[in-house]
């Protein structure tokens, strides 16, 4: 089951994402803010991250950085200010997308950066 991190500093949203990504067969972990966010990507190997751009007073460029440095994993942007944080982490993540964001486009997107469907893990 391929491990995603999903970063949004609303907790609607994060519930709402969780609940989509764990319907598509996808394992995965929450956080609320970047600092959080970077903490976990150091600590666990995730297959995927989906952010929001705006987390309070903190961007996403630095999940997004710390995602790409360890072992560069697929990131997928979602947020209401994507030209904002395209021209600020151009061209690190892999998809921008628009919020609110389809949640069968979101689920295609990932299955699409992790080859058509989730990895298996054997932990």
């Amino acid at each position: 089951m391929a491990k995603i991190l999903c970063v949004d500093d609303d907790p609607d949203v994060i519930a709402l994402k969780r609940n989509i990504l764990e319907q598509a067969g996808y394992e995965v972990t929450t956080c609320i803010s970047a600092e959080d966010a970077v903490r976990e990507i150091q600590r666990v190997a995730f297959d995927g991250v989906v952010t929001d751009w705006r987390l309070g007073q903190d961007r996403g460029r630095a999940i997004v950085e710390a995602a790409k440095a360890q072992s560069a994993v697929p990131v997928v942007v979602v947020s209401g200010f994507v030209a904002e944080a395209f021209q600020a982490a151009e061209p690190m993540a892999d998809i921008y997308l628009e919020k609110p964001a389809d949640p069968r486009e979101l689920v295609k997107i990932l299955d699409t950066l992790l080859d058509a469907g989730p990895v298996r893990h054997d932990d």
